[in-house]
């Protein structure tokens, strides 16, 4: 029986080391992976706004003057750049404090000044599978945190700046933030939102595309997806790619090391069984 623990404990040895290599692959590639999606999403962001203000509201863009479509080209920028920046520290943050669920809800426009909240994203080195996929579940969270608070903070951007009304309530933004494809949305553009609203105002800005006597709105507004990003980008898709390489292995390993741990668990029980077992 002490051969069969000393096996058992040999091949559990033998899995740590395997994780602590996953360990350092998972956060190479996660580092390489952030470092080219962080340049990919300010790319399409500028992209996103380029087509909503030349394409989807002309006329609100071309109202403003010269200073202000400097100014708010400039502000999408520092926008964009503050994502980027806070994407690739995310796998390269050495932080003593424990991983945060949640990233701040203000990446506010108007204090661009690339002050992040401190967050724990230090790879775990030689521990349990649980805790690299809890990390790895937390990074991504993350990632579309920071995605999603990106086109709300634009489109307040583009409200402020004139583009989209400003007669436009908080709300609606908000739902532009977080909606996704489906029946309510058109299809167009990367990154764009197309949304039909249901409104009880029937005095709505004419810029909205309402037609007289109606009650719908349509709004066009930013909207990251990062699958979107990821496939018109080849070097963050091939990135993305190996990550799902890494989770099938931290999977299979992670099965291995429960199986390791039912057998040893197995053994000493039999073990501690044998010696509190005395015969009458």
């Amino acid at each position: 029986m002490v051969g069969a623990r000393e096996r058992i404990e040999q091949d559990m040895a033998g899995l740590d080391e395997a994780l602590a290599a996953l360990n350092l692959e998972f956060r190479s590639t996660y580092e390489s992976y952030l470092t080219a999606l962080g340049q990919a999403v300010r790319q399409q962001l500028i992209l996103a706004c380029y087509h909503l203000c030349t394409q989807a509201v002309p006329e609100s863009f071309l109202k403003l003057s010269f200073d202000g479509r400097q100014k708010m080209q400039q502000s999408v920028r520092r926008l964009a750049v503050a994502s980027e920046q806070k994407l690739r520290s995310l796998a390269t943050q050495s932080q003593e404090e424990e991983i945060n669920e949640e990233i701040d809800e203000e990446i506010e426009f108007s204090a661009i000044n690339y002050q992040f909240p401190t967050t724990n994203y230090q790879l775990p080195i030689a521990n349990p599978p649980e805790t690299l996929a809890r990390w790895q579940n937390n990074i991504e969270k993350s990632i579309a945190q920071i995605v999603k608070l990106l086109s709300r903070d634009t489109n307040r951007l583009l409200q402020q700046s004139g583009i989209l009304p400003s007669q436009l309530p908080e709300p609606v933004l908000e739902a532009a933030s977080q909606a996704e494809l489906s029946g309510d949305s058109v299809a167009g553009p990367p990154n764009l939102l197309n949304l039909i609203i249901e409104t009880d105002n029937s005095s709505a800005p004419p810029n909205l595309g309402e037609t007289p006597n109606s009650t719908a709105l349509r709004i066009t507004a930013i909207k990251l997806r990062l699958s979107e990003i990821e496939f018109a980008d080849a070097g963050t898709s091939a990135w993305r790619q190996q990550i799902r390489n890494l989770s099938v292995r931290l999977n299979s390993l992670g099965r291995d090391y429960q199986k390791k741990q039912r057998e040893l668990a197995v053994v000493e029980a039999e073990s501690a069984w044998r010696s509190s077992w005395f015969e009458d």
